[in-house]
């Protein structure tokens, strides 16, 4: 009887009006995307009023290429993506390779390959392609037990690596960040959690206070025995990891950074300590910040932003172009943007149908929102200067490319999940 029903109300005249295809879209999901890119147009025309060149244009033109990207993948079934994902892994990471032997040089890093006149950014890929992967093996491999953990972690230490190596520190972050978002996603105890963590506290705090070391290095042997199933075990191997990390981390301060990086690390807690250079971009950008006011000068009429007294602005540092011209207002708007596009991929995350979508979702809102945080935290001065972009905003071609793939994919899950519950309805 209820598809009877459905014919009989098919016809002409009868049951509920044809719905346009525009009702279906997300007006969250597409509609914050697009308006950050809009207005980051305009910002990046702004910061190149005075320069020599001027393709802020390319941005559009870029995205209007990566909205139809995301169009179509939003059509495409998931598991079409995934049975991909392992090709997709290993092109990234040959690309990365890749990288060292041919890749292109640019403010003392190697990060990007030329094709056809094209700079393309493999570690921008890459960071999608990990989070494609890690979102299939973890729903096929659940962790349940410690070593559990081998598998997850050495599929991101590889790109990771590859990456950090370039150096890209920033970039390198977002795999930590991913692999700790997902795998709680997954189940991981809060717990165990902190335990991955805490080698990465061990070395900040010996390179910082060494003494707390007497109280962190215990209390984490305590967590250890207390959560780990194998309790002797997981406490030696826990003691052992937080004190090598405790004693190399000289070393790779010295060693593992370059000496840009190890300033940019220090100078964010006092950066008038040299005001003219590894502090430059961080007071210019306060100052710019600053200087918007609770309304801002204006789209286009920013004074700082027309001097050009910031270095890179049209890319990691849009952000103080967008504090100068919209102000304290328009700042927070942006950033509730953020936080609204946050919360809708959580809810199409836990509408899913499967756990491999609802953890391609996840990875993606970690990908995303770490790097807003960063990028913000970094222009206001609350963080070290890091080169990571803001998405949609910043200025960059294969950035603003993965994230519209990204856009696609989570489309696509909501697509799915939609048509799912519309099916229960119908049999109800």
């Amino acid at each position: 009887m209820t598809n009877l029903g459905s014919r009989r109300g098919a016809g002409p005249g009868r049951g509920r009006p044809r719905r346009s295809p525009f009702a279906e879209i997300d007006l969250v999901l597409w509609g914050i995307p697009l308006f950050l890119t809009a207005l980051a147009g305009i910002l990046i025309a702004s910061t190149q009023r005075q320069a020599d060149y001027a393709d802020w244009y390319q941005h559009w033109l870029i995205a209007a290429v990566g909205t139809g990207l995301a169009l179509a993948v939003a059509l495409i079934p998931l598991e079409r993506v995934q049975s991909w994902q392992w090709p997709l892994y290993g092109l990234t990471i040959l690309s990365l390779v890749a990288v060292r032997f041919v890749g292109t040089s640019a403010l003392g890093a190697q990060r990007w390959i030329s094709i056809a006149g094209f700079h393309v950014q493999p570690s921008e890929f890459a960071k999608l392609a990990a989070i494609l992967l890690l979102a299939g093996v973890l729903s096929r491999f659940p962790v349940e037990r410690p070593v559990d953990l081998v598998r997850p972690i050495g599929l991101i230490a590889l790109p990771w690596g590859l990456v950090f190596i370039q150096p890209d520190l920033g970039t390198s972050l977002v795999f930590g960040a991913v692999l700790l978002v997902m795998l709680f996603w997954a189940g991981l105890p809060l717990t165990w959690l902190v335990l991955l963590l805490s080698p990465l506290v061990a070395a900040i705090v010996a390179g910082v206070q060494p003494l707390l070391l007497i109280v962190w290095i215990p209390l984490m042997g305590w967590l250890a025995w207390t959560s780990l199933p194998w309790k002797r075990v997981g406490l030696a191997v826990v003691l052992a990891v937080q004190g090598l990390f405790a004693l190399i981390t000289p070393y790779l301060w010295m060693h593992g950074l370059r000496e840009y990086q190890r300033d940019r690390l220090v100078l964010f807690l006092d950066p008038s300590k040299d005001p003219l250079g590894g502090g430059y971009h961080l007071l210019q950008s306060k100052v710019g910040i600053g200087s918007g006011g609770l309304w801002g000068t204006g789209l286009m009429h920013g004074h700082l932003t027309l001097l050009r007294f910031i270095p890179e602005q049209h890319t990691d540092f849009i952000f103080s172009a967008l504090g100068e011209e919209t102000g304290f207002v328009g700042s927070t708007l942006v950033v509730l943007a953020y936080a609204l596009l946050c919360w809708r991929l959580l809810q199409i995350a836990s509408q899913a149908r499967t756990d491999v979508e609802a953890l391609l979702v996840v990875g993606i809102g970690a990908m995303l929102m770490f790097q807003v945080v960063v990028n913000i935290f970094m222009t206001i001065g609350l963080g070290p200067v890091t080169g990571i972009p803001l998405p949609w905003v910043s200025y960059g071609r294969s950035a603003m490319l993965v994230n519209y793939f990204s856009l696609g994919l989570c489309a696509s899950v909501r697509r799915r999940s939609r048509s799912t519950s519309s099916s229960s309805r119908r049999r109800w």
